[in-house]
This record gives C-alpha cells, structure tokens and sequence, in this order.
C-alpha cells in the first residue's frame, strides 16, 4: 500500500475544508463594509460636534468679551453718575444758603419799610401815580416824558432864581437817570421826516401806521412838526 498518496489526498481534504465558501467571503466584507460606514458616520459626527464646540466656545468668548466692556461702561457711568450728583448737591446746597442769605435780607428790608410806613412822611414816599388806562407807547414812556418835564422844569427855576425848586427838582433827576429812550424815539422820527424831505408819502405814513404814531387830526393832515409835538 502507498501511504504516500494516502497522505497527499488527506492533505488536499484537509485545504479544501480550510477554505471558506463564496458566501462567507461575502459576510465578512459586507460586515467590514457596515464597520467601515459606521466609523466614518461616528467620525464625521465627532467631527462635527468638534466644529459646533468650537464655534460655541468662539461665541462664549465674544460674549464673555462684551460682557465686560458693559460692565466697564457701566462702570466709567456710574462714576460720572456719583461724581453728577455730588456736584448737584454742592449747587444745591450753595442755592439753600443764598435763599437764606436773601430772606433774612428780605426779612430785614421788611423792618426797614415797616419802620418808615410809621412816619408822619410815610404817605408822602410815592411822588406819583398814572392812569393804568394810558398804556406806554414803550417800556418806560411814562417815567420819560416826566423826566423830561421835570428837567424841563428846573432848568426853567434856575432861569427864575428858584433855588429851593431847582434843588428839589435836581435832587429827583439825580435820583432818576433817564434812559433816554425818549429822545432816542423823537430823534428816529425826526429823521424819518428828514430822509423824506418832510412830506408825508405813502411810505412815511406806513411807517408811521406801524409806530401807532396818528398822522391827521379828524380829516387834516398834520405836518410832521406837529406829529412830532403831539407824540414826542
């Protein structure tokens, strides 16, 4: 007996049983094939989860980042806010004391009149009232037009040698400057006539219309002399 092919043919029995059948292959590679997807399916999730971190932490950063700029803001005001109302305070506490300052000289201004209104000369203080139905062309006609009579009226007591009239008068003058405002309005108009070689045109009597001044007397025209007399 030839043992030798005995052997060789149990050797091919023996490979031929070691090699996988077609259907097997085929598992393996689809099994490997499902490994395969699903690593790279769990590597672009991680992937992914790694780039939406980042952008997180990217976003946290800028926030934190804001977050103390307001807070600094928030600061830099606060102060200016404290350093605002100290100063308010100070004003406010200056006002107070000026109020009090001037009430406690209102209060003595109070006693001062009080005492003199218990004079015998007391009704005598006010030189003069006016009609409150003659309102002032401007502030202050009134108070001009008697300055002006009463300068008017020293002048005449000193031509006359009435000394005690002419002091008195003086002494109303010096206590009561004019302003001027008189002579400032009569002069305006006297140039008005002036510029319109004195005749009454249309444009003067505009003119004259938005003053208030009056330019006839009933149906008469006067002449800007008399306007003049009549208003200044």
């Amino acid at each position: 007996m030839n043992f030798e092919e005995f052997l060789e043919k149990k050797e091919d029995t023996v490979e031929a049983a070691e090699t996988p059948a077609p259907e097997d292959e085929e598992e393996e590679l689809a099994e490997e094939a499902d490994i395969s997807e699903s690593i790279d399916v769990q590597k672009a999730v991680v992937e992914s989860l790694a780039a939406d971190k980042a952008e997180q932490d990217e976003k946290i950063n800028e926030l934190r980042a804001e977050n103390e700029a307001l807070k600094e803001a928030l600061k830099r005001e606060g102060e200016a806010l404290r350093n605002e109302n100290a100063e308010l305070k100070d004003k406010l506490r200056k006002l107070e004391k000026k109020c009090a300052e001037q009430e406690q000289s209102l209060a003595s201004m109070g006693d001062v009149l009080s005492k003199n209104a218990d004079t015998a000369m007391s009704n005598k203080v006010a030189l003069l009232d006016r009609d409150t139905d003659i309102p002032d062309r401007f502030p202050g006609e009134t108070r001009e037009h008697v300055l002006e009579v009463v300068a008017e009226a020293r002048k005449k007591a000193e031509d006359e040698g009435r000394l005690r009239r002419a002091q008195v008068l003086e002494g109303v003058l010096m206590a009561n400057e004019s302003e001027g405002i008189l002579a400032e309005k009569r002069a305006e108009l006297e140039k008005l006539f002036a510029e319109n070689a004195n005749i009454l045109s249309g444009p003067v009597i505009e003119e004259l219309q938005n003053k208030g001044i009056p330019h006839k007397n009933g149906e008469e025209y006067l002449l800007p002399a008399e306007i003049i007399k009549r208003v200044y």
